[in-house]
């Protein structure tokens, strides 16, 4: 297994304490259920630690710090950027019927499809409110969040035409990487033009930034579709034959 970037470890708790932050102060089961697929509790309550790995905050806050920012001032847009990404994962396991994600049961598998749907739903709406709360200028809280949900609406689109390719035939390399260019690659993008946003950055860096972000979605994409085929489910918590019995137009089965 690789390891993780020292940086990952510097993050972690100011991170880690902006996202439970989000989720203070409610205690309706359904919090739990987010809490649990947050990998902060077991599904009866008791604390664990199951995060996932956190590279798109952790970009973000990277982002913001290159140039020239306190990461501090990236940390909501951060923390937001990680609660669309786990709602995108709720839904999808969901759509992908997967039972477990990072060695666990999915949040469907031990609530339902009905009450994940809900789940989901919730660290959406989470993250638009973290992201709205920031304590930046005005224009910049506008511009944040129109970022993120331009990214989520491209995500969005880019997940319909993953499940849509599975049931077509003459599906190429290039309408793979357009698809996966949106599922993977607007999330990424965002994360790395909110750290520009939060540091001060002007429009050419920001989209820039974004750019780079997009190109280093899709590389970890094809990546984990190399993982989804050959990878080791001890590993990474997820069953390797999944894709392939969906008909997935994974990059290394088109090439």
């Amino acid at each position: 297994m690789t390891t993780a970037p020292a940086v990952f470890s510097r993050y972690r708790e100011p991170l880690g304490a902006a996202l439970r932050q989000a989720l203070e102060g409610a205690d309706l089961p359904i919090y739990g259920m987010a809490r649990y697929h947050l990998g902060w509790q077991d599904r009866e309550g008791n604390t664990t630690e199951a995060e996932g790995k956190a590279l798109r905050p952790v970009a973000c806050l990277l982002s913001c710090e290159a140039l020239g920012g306190n990461f501090e001032r990236a940390l909501p847009a951060a923390a937001a950027i990680e609660l669309v990404h786990n709602f995108s994962l709720v839904h999808d396991d969901i759509q992908d019927g997967d039972e477990e994600r990072r060695g666990r049961p999915t949040v469907w598998k031990l609530w339902g499809a009905a009450q994940a749907i809900n789940a989901g739903d919730l660290l959406w709406a989470l993250a638009n409110r973290v992201l709205a709360r920031a304590t930046w200028p005005a224009a910049a809280v506008a511009a944040g969040m129109e970022a993120l949900n331009d990214a989520a609406l491209r995500m969005i689109e880019g997940q319909y035409l993953d499940l849509a390719f599975e049931g077509q035939t003459g599906v190429g390399v290039d309408d793979y990487l357009a698809m996966t260019g949106r599922k993977t690659g607007a999330l990424f993008g965002a994360a790395l033009e909110l750290g520009a946003l939060a540091a001060g950055a002007d429009n050419r860096a920001r989209d820039s930034l974004r750019e780079s972000g997009e190109n280093l979605g899709v590389s970890f994409q094809i990546h984990d579709d190399v993982l989804g085929i050959w990878g080791d489910s001890a590993l990474t918590g997820k069953s390797a034959r999944n894709d392939i019995l969906r008909r997935k137009k994974s990059l290394p089965l088109l090439h």
